[in-house]
């Protein structure tokens, strides 16, 4: 008879645990999240009454790939066309708290006498709300489709977003083991570059591939390739020094583009519950009751810093975006807690060796708290709201019903400058960021192979010229005067010779970054000939906007892009289930 896996056994145990455990917690109306971790707790190795699970490492292999897939559903659900179409009020409520929360966290992890990196991963972690609990609350009270739950749904997915720059921020901080101005913006370009490069790549090819191939998508498939186009930017993430989170994220957010979205998400689902199960199992298999007692004063004081300044700093935020005062509250009181997030960054920073062990159950505990307080935060909300209403002065009148629709009518919809400068931004960005990709990928691969075969100066000249002219439809998209942009530069120009002044300015700066460009790629192959070098450049780019071939396939190249980007039409829909 073979041997059976001791994963076997274990995988056995967490799953019929944690099957009792959630539907007792089903029945008593209580978050599907908490059962799991109570299950966890009961097969963990700090309590006697069940069996416990043996093989922990695999398990905790299991429970990262849990994390893997639940950021990969996290983004099938993401769109960043409703991102890019929701109004201030999030950003400026999610941005206020965030830092002060981050703030306090780290004040607060100071006092306790914590080091300065775990002090910042628990200002982290203080920041992060549970899209979970919070999506449960809304469903239990019928709150869905009021106004302060899709501020607060807009809250969510921006710390979402957050989170994943802050456990890739967080990383390189940790890996140094200090923090530095210039190092940190460096990560910061970094990750935005990469992010940039794997989304336009992502969303051109992904979605042009599964319409050709559609026929051949059954679901066995479809699941197929999702999760291995999952996992492969999992590892070309890993590969650039960014986390596994952060790369099933972007895949995630990519296929979310695609026509197939709501099948990838449906198809998704029982892996995402299957692994995301193990992992907040796992989450349960680390709270220790001794650590508990032990560490019981920061707990209850993170508690009450949860309860008490996370709904007062959403509610300060939405204030000042301009929502009514109802409104703040409500989304401020539906936001005191922590959740899935806070346990991501933690295990990040404890498998980066940087946050002591007693800080996971301390974070699960003020969890576990401060979700069984949620449910009341929201249905008191109102009451407080009375309550200040009738201390409020009249005077501040304005502060109770919001100036977000008095300000709204104030933006002067003619302002051509503003409909300029977001015409043009987003595509010269992205082209930059395109043409310098492949100078670096050219730099990796083209120079080696060309200079083998042509070891004289002439392998360098060939190596210069097929990089230029593999750049040279983005440097023709930098330059060239849109379609869409020429009546605003007429109307402009008209306007005032200030305008005329500026417009030569704007035109001017997209000159100068493709000849930086070409620069970039021509100096350090030629370094004592930068005179001659600027001339060739500005040759080359004349060459470049005056070629009447670029046109046609810019304007293909950015409709299948368009195209791609907009074409999941039920996505939208889907998501608001």
């Amino acid at each position: 008879m073979t041997h059976l896996p001791i994963l076997v056994h274990d995988l056995v145990l967490i799953l019929i645990t944690a099957g009792v455990v959630v539907i007792l917690f089903k029945w008593l109306k209580q978050p599907v999240v908490l059962g799991y971790i109570v299950a966890g707790f009961l097969v963990g190795p700090h309590m006697n009454l069940l069996p416990t699970v043996v093989d922990t490492e695999s398990v905790r292999t299991w429970s990262e790939i849990g994390i893997i897939f639940l950021l990969f559903a996290l983004g099938l659900e993401f769109r960043y066309r409703k991102l890019l179409e929701v109004g201030s009020s999030a950003f400026i409520a999610t941005i206020i708290n965030m830092v002060l929360m981050i703030s306090i966290g780290y004040l607060t992890g100071y006092l306790f006498g914590w080091t300065g990196i775990e002090s910042l991963f628990l200002g982290g972690m203080l920041s992060m709300a549970s899209t979970t609990i919070i999506i449960k609350a809304f469903t239990d009270m019928n709150k869905q489709n009021q106004r302060f739950s899709n501020i607060v749904f807009t809250i969510l997915i921006i710390e979402d977003i957050a989170a994943i720059l802050m456990m890739v921020l967080f990383s390189t901080i940790a890996a140094t083991r200090s923090f530095e101005g210039i190092q940190f913006v460096e990560s910061l370009l970094r990750l935005i570059f990469f992010i940039v490069i794997w989304f336009v790549v992502g969303i051109y090819i992904i979605p042009t591939t599964f319409k050709r191939i559609k026929k051949y998508l059954n679901d066995e498939t479809l699941i197929i390739v999702s999760v291995g186009l999952c996992l492969g930017m999992v590892i070309i993430a890993h590969a650039v020094g960014f986390s596994a989170a952060l790369g099933a994220f972007i895949m995630g957010s990519i296929l979310a583009e695609t026509a197939e979205a709501k099948r990838i998400e449906h198809l998704m689902r029982p892996l995402k519950n299957l692994f995301g199960a193990v992992f907040f199992v796992s989450v349960g298999m680390m709270i220790a009751p001794n650590l508990i007692a032990e560490h019981i004063i920061p707990i209850l004081i993170l508690t009450v810093i949860i309860l008490v300044f996370r709904p007062l700093f959403i509610s300060l935020g939405a204030l000042a975006s301009g929502e009514s005062l109802k409104v703040a509250i409500q989304a401020g009181f539906s936001l005191a807690q922590i959740g899935e997030f806070s346990f991501i960054i933690a295990t990040t920073g404890m498998q980066l060796g940087v946050i002591s062990d007693f800080i996971y159950p301390v974070i699960v505990s003020v969890s576990v708290i401060t979700t069984f307080t949620t449910p009341y935060g929201i249905r008191y909300s109102e009451t407080v709201y009375n309550k200040l209403v009738k201390i409020i002065p009249t005077k501040w009148n304005r502060l109770i019903t919001g100036h977000a629709a008095n300000r709204q009518k104030k933006i002067n919809v003619s302002n051509d400058w503003g409909k300029l400068m977001k015409i043009l931004f987003v595509p010269i960005f992205i082209y930059f960021m395109l043409a310098i990709a492949i100078i670096i990928l050219s730099r990796m691969y083209l120079l080696p192979l060309i200079t083998d075969q042509i070891p004289t100066a002439w392998g360098i000249i060939a190596f210069a010229a097929i990089t230029v002219l593999l750049m040279s439809p983005f440097l023709y998209g930098i330059i060239r005067i849109r379609s869409s942009t020429s009546f605003l530069y007429i109307r402009l120009m008209k306007k005032s010779n200030h305008n005329r002044i500026a417009l030569l300015l704007l035109n001017m700066i997209r000159t100068v970054l493709c000849m930086a460009l070409i620069l970039y790629v021509l100096i350090p192959l030629f370094p004592h000939i930068n005179g001659i070098l600027i001339i060739v450049s500005i040759i080359v780019l004349v060459l470049i906007a005056i070629n009447p071939r670029y046109e046609p396939h810019m304007k293909k190249l950015e409709n299948q892009f368009l195209g791609n980007l907009n074409n999941n039409n039920g996505s939208d829909e889907h998501n608001s289930e």
